[in-house]
């Protein structure tokens, strides 16, 4: 098998290429999505391969975004609809919550729709351009939501989502989109990743991370240090699908490792974290050698000065010190 390596943001757009040469029923909307080639240049080149057509710059409208690809899924199109920034998909809750998650339940017809664009802070994007949504979402049956970390998985559940024949929301983490680093080899050949399926990173015997998105790489980086100074091998689990949730892999690790510390961008209170916590605390207590822990941002909104969002985001060193205080309960 052939591979070659590309950034995030190239994944996405690959997979987003591949997809509609695949399927005349594969279409794009968005802000700017056309002649722009989108506002980090996601979809460059695609309006000149395919046409304003099946490439539209809509206006700037989420609700009707949103409303439009439902409309478009129920006509048998599959539509990806990009949010410029995905804060801004609060614009267009109703016609999530309210119409594409319920479609098929009250009607039986699918809506097969990708909802995708860039979450998460680091980037100085302040409090209206790094919000990290998911929690919503995963709290609104009828709906998938992902959320890659790596350029591998990327492309493959883009593709994958794209597929399925349910809304999905694809969340792609913007400080990830160009990191030299995270250039993976990626097959040139077709492929998907499973939704549904969460991955190892990385195995070890005394502590198990739950995480995803650009919080994966800084647990791995916390891991790291923990093997080398404190000698704890720690396993790091990249939950990549929050819905559906790979509720085995997960409970497996941790009754591997007996101690839990749970990461993620998005604020404390509410957030996915709580819902793990939830679930290991009522199923696999006796197996907890210590308390359930998270590291997440603080209950309160994004700040924009430089030296806030540094001390709001959660990053390695506060991962090692929630997990060294673990460790040695």
């Amino acid at each position: 098998m052939s591979a070659k390596k590309i950034t995030y943001l190239e994944a996405i757009g690959e997979a987003m290429r591949e997809e509609m040469r695949r399927d005349e029923a594969v279409f794009l909307l968005g802000e700017d999505v056309g002649t722009y080639g989108g506002a980090f240049k996601v979809s460059a080149g695609l309006q000149e391969e395919f046409g304003a057509e099946r490439v539209i710059d809509t206006p700037m409208a989420e609700s009707a975004i949103i409303g439009s690809a439902v409309g478009a899924s129920l006509m048998g199109m599959r539509p990806i609809a990009e949010m410029q920034f995905i804060d801004f998909i609060t614009c267009g809750f109703d016609q999530i919550v309210n119409m594409a998650s319920k479609m098929y339940w009250r009607t039986g017809v699918p809506t097969p729709m990708v909802i995708r664009g860039p979450a998460g802070g680091g980037t100085r994007g302040g409090p209206f351009h790094s919000s990290t949504p998911e929690a919503w979402f995963f709290h609104t049956p009828g709906i998938k939501v992902v959320y890659p970390s790596t350029t591998y998985d990327a492309k493959g559940l883009l593709k994958a989502a794209i597929r399925d024949n349910n809304p999905v929301l694809y969340l792609e983490h913007k400080l990830l989109y160009r990191l030299p680093d995270l250039r993976d080899e990626v097959p040139e050949e077709d492929y998907i990743v499973p939704l549904g399926e969460a991955i190892v990173r990385r195995q070890g015997a005394d502590m198990t991370i739950l995480t995803y998105g650009a919080m994966v790489h800084q647990c791995l980086r916390a891991a790291q240090v923990l093997e080398q100074e404190d000698d704890l091998e720690v396993e790091v689990v990249d939950l990549r699908s929050l819905v559906p949730l790979d509720r085995e892999t997960i409970k497996a690790s941790v009754k591997r490792t007996n101690k839990v510390l749970i990461v993620h961008e998005d604020m404390l209170s509410g957030g996915i974290g709580a819902e793990l916590a939830a679930m290991l605390a009522e199923e696999l207590f006796e197996y907890l050698d210590g308390p359930i822990t998270r590291v997440a941002a603080p209950d309160v909104p994004f700040p924009y000065a430089p030296p806030l969002e540094n001390a709001y985001l959660p990053n390695a060193e506060k991962i090692l010190a929630a997990a060294r205080k673990l460790a040695a309960y």
